[in-house]
């Protein structure tokens, strides 16, 4: 009999070079189940797990996470239970999150709003952590998962928000690309820095759009928050013109810049604001890379047209200035390169 776990907070920030681990091999399953509960709610969402007739009397389960950009890259693998994920459950979670599912091997039941799937090796399935379901894992399984923050789906698949059950994907040719990018990534994780792991989440969250806006119905408040989602989307992918402006947005976006104001004025954020936020988070990330290049190249290359206006701007954004941030990125660099140094060093005597 073996346990063993390395339980941790569920949050999802940073990227972590190598997988964080949780395993149960040969539990007796009176205990390994309530093990088990533990693990998915530090890693997926709480569950009320109870043994079926096909619960071995041995429970093994395994779980690893690599986290990057804010979502989680997940494997699970595990002998047959029977769970529930109920409303009072998912509104205990500390984080409200939703999972694009690939199972790889063996037979697991969902069962949600009235409806139930049978999952096998191949099917792609997306859920939401606050719908209530019941899993059952008829065969020991294994799934792959990749866990993303509610609001940032939401954020590029607006009119999720106004469907009652989420659109299948089995037959969905971005969904079978974004499960194969699933795999490219589990491989090239560990060789990711953080500004890195925030590009690969970034594109796994385009790929989930592509895979679900054909498939949701549309509303007049679906419509604008997607128009909205559209118009952040062009400008993350313009930030190094420096003429990117409320004007040259909406034109692209065939509306007049009143119109792009009005479409904006109820999210808490304008236009200039949007654009000056992306920037500035684009200007931060290469200020923490030693290869970045200096203060004044690195406001120039993401739209700044003035070095002195983009330290006020970013003093005031962060609390620092950008040659402070500099400094403190690339000491903190130097002292983790002497520490792998003395690791090397002291591999040899």
């Amino acid at each position: 009999m073996l346990a063993e776990s390395q339980l941790s907070p569920a949050s999802l920030s940073g990227t972590t070079h190598e997988p964080e681990r949780w395993r149960l091999r040969g539990v007796p399953s009176e205990n390994g189940l309530d093990e088990w509960t533990e693990i998915l709610a530090a890693t997926h969402l709480d569950f009320d797990i109870k043994a079926t007739p096909r619960t071995p009397p041995k429970f093994n389960g395994a779980v690893s996470r690599r986290r990057f950009g804010g979502l989680a890259l997940v494997d699970c693998a595990s002998s047959p239970w029977l769970g529930r994920h109920g409303k009072s459950l998912a509104g205990s979670a500390p984080d409200a999150v939703m999972g694009f599912q690939f199972v790889r091997k063996g037979v697991e039941l969902v069962r949600e709003g009235g409806r139930e799937i049978t999952l096998t090796a191949g099917d792609i399935v997306l859920w939401d952590g606050w719908q209530p379901t019941e899993v059952e894992v008829v065969e020991p399984f294994l799934k792959r998962t990749l866990i993303f923050p509610r609001d940032r789906v939401l954020a590029v698949c607006p009119r999720l928000a106004d469907v009652d059950a989420l659109p299948p994907l089995g037959e969905s040719a971005s969904a079978r690309l974004l499960a194969r990018y699933l795999d490219a990534l589990a491989m090239e994780l560990p060789a990711l820095d953080d500004a890195a792991g925030t590009a690969a989440a970034d594109a796994a969250l385009e790929l989930l759009r592509a895979a679900v806006e054909p498939c949701v119905p549309t509303t007049r408040a679906a419509k604008r928050e997607a128009l909205r989602a559209s118009v952040r989307r062009y400008v993350r992918e313009r930030l190094q013109d420096p003429a990117l402006s409320p004007v040259s947005i909406a034109k692209a976006h065939a509306i007049s810049v009143r119109a792009l104001h009005a479409l904006f004025e109820d999210s808490g954020e304008s236009v200039a604001g949007l654009v000056r936020r992306e920037r500035l988070r684009r200007c931060f990330e290469d200020l923490e890379r030693a290869s970045g290049g200096s203060v004044t190249e690195i406001a120039f290359r993401w739209g700044f047209r003035d070095a002195a206006h983009f330290s006020r701007v970013f003093k005031r954004e962060y609390g620092a200035t950008p040659s402070e941030a500099r400094h403190e990125a690339l000491a903190r660099i130097g002292k983790e390169s002497g520490a792998r140094g003395l690791d090397r060093a002291a591999g040899l005597l």
